[in-house]
């Protein structure tokens, strides 16, 4: 074949282009013409088609995967073969069977990476916690849905979506599930698309539903009530800082520090991390240990090693004797990825467009979305039920003459008038007598026929409810609060990342500065405080207080040890003596409600110190009753500034105590009785607020108005007022036991 002689180009053309030797003609093109005709299309279909989530919560990936496994019967059935989905999927999602399986074990419950999994899965599907830990291949592992996904795909054949062809067009797909939670927010969602991300951390599902309906309610409800701080499934710590908080739920932007959670095992001297942020792995944590050891930066550790097993991550570190836990890690969270930020970018797809958008704007898109999920389902089912009474009408008119239809039959000549025939014998439509003209000889019986119709009425009522849903948005409203509550009701589930103060970190970090010494503290009844060394008291004279007021509290303590401060609001707030100033006894002191920022009104009624968070509180109550509360139940690991519900608001108190250990105390009722008692007749609890056991009982109108500690032979006859058995009234003052009893309230 002779070969083509090349095109000549005219000498205008040749002047435009540059002519190189042996490569012909180069065509020079403006950059920003090759990015519209080349790069765009690429950019977009990244964004739209792969790395963005949609409304719903998922990439198309997550999509198709589920809704091939959905028409599989998986929701429902037995497990099967992952080779064997990765397979059926393959009809929508063509990028090959490697990214397809991929999607399935990050969506599954062995990988741990979903607070609420999609994939029901058995067998090694990797963790994503590890770095190393590698699934097992498609051949080996099998899979279905959870039971979760009945939510995703509820009502899916009633035309709640659109549905759209695949790639082939050979079979349907939905593009969007008809969620019926806010799926976007419940699950963390990661996507790196062209020019743009999205990185979405997941809430509890619970406080979302929650959240969810008050917004529903009340579309200017403050979402920060119920919805508290993102929940991650590894758990971990989450340092929280309000005013970032309020940013990320206003303009869906902003970062977050996450803590790994550790315990100290005083048996085998070592710490164990049990939780650790999302961001990072187990290896990359030991690999930076390591490093920090050998570079000399961290010099108390003996040994690190990966413990994770079947029973979930578990990381130990090893410590030289005479270490410090808590110093170590205070070191650690600083040098290693032990603490490390979470990035949020609320990036989702709205009717085709990627917007960054703020938790409220979000609930609301998807609010709008579910109803007209709602309103489509209705819409479906009123026009199933207007057919099926359609056809019913007519069949009820054949009860007038069951013979004169089959004579008609009968006397038809041919086939094709039988339906004529029926619409003007019994004057039905053509619809209608297609459904007369197919029931069975058997069923032209007049019981049949009656039983066929006698939902009717029910379906004339049906349809007046469905048509009243969809003339009122309220009624709409209602049924998604109602699906909300159902779902929050099955899957909601205590939250896993525990929440802690990022001002209470950075009082823990400054912990290791504090100077101890020995010192006296002091606390008036008017809520004033006062710290002096002990050489300084030694040579001071009479303590100052203001008018009316006295000392309450007097003890010795160092300078390092906790105050607890117990308020009239029921809260009680956490310092350390090194946070007040030294004094003198000439001075009046702080003045705690002040100097703790309490809220306005808010008194300190009394103070607790230790150490060890040994002994128990005791809080007596102008009912009668008492709570015997573990110290324990005060103790936090992040050191909180605040604690609320420190006792119960069930009835005014009337005395609290500090004890070490069991002893005599005397209550002291308005009516003159007087109870005493020992406080191991009181079991303890380590329910803070807990109501307490009834102690005294009192008549009506009396109530006990002082609790104080027995001094041994203060009563001439003290078995006069020691009961057997509590509760019990008391005994009122003897004529040997008359005189001045001191009290304290």
């Amino acid at each position: 074949m002779a070969k083509k002689k090349p095109t000549v180009k005219k000498d205008e053309e040749i002047d435009k282009n540059t002519h190189i030797l042996s490569a012909g003609y180069v065509l020079r093109q403006n950059i920003t013409e090759t990015l519209e005709t080349n790069y765009m299309p690429y950019a977009m279909s990244v964004i739209l088609s792969r790395a963005i989530p949609e409304i719903d919560g998922f990439k198309p990936s997550h999509r198709k995967l589920l809704y091939t496994m959905y028409k599989m019967g998986l929701l429902t059935g037995a497990r099967t073969k992952s080779a064997n989905i990765v397979g059926q999927t393959m009809k929508l999602n063509p990028h090959g069977d490697a990214a397809i399986y991929d999607t399935m074990v990050r969506l599954s419950r062995g990988y741990e990476a979903l607070l609420h999994p999609f994939v029901d899965s058995k067998g090694n599907f990797g963790k994503a916690y590890s770095r190393d830990m590698q699934w097992a291949a498609p051949r080996y592992t099998e899979a279905k849905l959870a039971p979760i996904c009945a939510e995703l795909f509820a009502d899916i054949d009633k035309d709640t979506v659109d549905f759209v062809d695949n790639y082939d067009n050979t079979v349907k797909e939905p593009s969007l599930l008809p969620v019926r939670f806010p799926t976007v927010l419940a699950n963390p969602t990661t996507g790196i698309a062209v020019g743009m991300a999205s990185s979405i951390c997941p809430f509890n599902l619970k406080e979302l539903c929650d959240t969810t309906i008050a917004l529903i309610k009340d579309s200017q409800a403050d979402i920060s009530d119920t919805l508290r701080a993102p929940d991650f499934p590894g758990g971990a710590q989450l340092i929280y800082d309000g005013e970032t908080m309020r940013n990320i739920y206003e303009t869906g932007r902003g970062s977050f520090k996450m803590r790994a959670t550790y315990h100290y095992d005083k048996d085998n001297r070592c710490i164990d991390i049990t939780e650790i942020p999302p961001t990072t792995t187990a290896e990359a944590i030991i690999d930076k240990i390591i490093e920090k050891f050998k570079s000399g930066a961290v010099k108390e550790i003996s040994d690190v090693r990966d413990e994770t097993d079947k029973s979930g991550l578990k990381i130990t570190i090893d410590l030289k004797k005479g270490a410090d836990p808590d110093k170590l890690m205070q070191k650690l969270y600083k040098q290693t990825p032990l603490e490390d930020s979470f990035s949020c970018n609320f990036n989702v797809l709205i009717g085709g467009s990627p917007r960054v958008l703020g938790v409220r704007e979000l609930l609301e898109e998807w609010i709008a979305f579910r109803t007209e999920c709602v309103r489509r389902r209705v819409y479906f089912e009123l026009s199933k039920a207007k057919d099926k009474l359609h056809l019913l009408e007519g069949l009820q008119k054949i009860l007038l003459d069951i013979d004169k239809a089959i004579k008609i039959i009968r006397n038809t000549e041919e086939e094709s008038d039988v339906v004529p025939n029926l619409m003007i014998g019994f004057g039905i439509d053509d619809i209608q007598a297609n459904y007369v003209a197919e029931i069975k000889l058997r069923h032209l019986n007049r019981e049949y026929i009656l039983k066929r119709t006698q939902d009717i009425e029910q379906l004339m009522k049906d349809i007046e409810d469905m048509e009243n849903i969809l003339a009122n948005k309220s009624k709409i409203k209602k049924i998604i609060i109602g699906e909300l509550n159902d779902v929050s009701e099955k899957y909601g589930q205590p939250r896993k990342t525990s929440i802690v103060f990022a001002s209470d970190i950075a009082a823990n970090d400054e912990e290791d500065t504090i100077e101890d010494f020995p010192v006296n503290i002091f606390f008036s009844k008017e809520g004033y405080f006062k710290k002096i060394t002990p050489q300084a008291l030694r040579t001071s004279g009479e303590q100052k207080l203001k008018d009316g007021d006295s000392m309450l509290i007097e003890r010795e303590a160092t300078n390092n040890t906790d105050l607890l401060f117990f308020t009239d609001s029921c809260q009680v707030y956490k310092a350390k003596a090194a946070d007040f100033d030294l004094g003198k006894a000439s001075q009046l002191g702080d003045f705690v409600a002040s100097k703790l920022g309490m809220e306005n009104g808010e008194n300190a009624v009394y103070m607790a110190s230790t150490l060890d968070y040994s002994g128990y509180m005791l809080f007596f109550f102008e009912n009668g009753k008492a709570a015997k509360v573990d110290m324990s139940s005060y103790s936090t690991k992040t050191n909180r500034k605040k604690l609320i519900k420190a006792y119960s608001d069930k009835s005014p108190i009337a005395g609290i105590m500090q004890i070490k250990e069991d002893c005599d105390l005397v209550m002291e009722s308005t009516a003159g009785r007087l109870l005493l008692f020992n406080t191991g007749a009181i079991s303890p609890k380590t329910t803070k607020d807990t109501q307490g056991v009834a102690v005294m009982t009192l008549k009506k109108g009396h109530r006990v108005k002082a609790v104080r500690d027995y001094k041994p032979g203060e009563f001439a006859k003290p078995y006069r007022y020691k009961p057997k058995n509590l509760p019990a009234a008391g005994a009122l003052l003897s004529a040997e036991d008359t005189g001045e009893q001191l009290s304290l309230i």
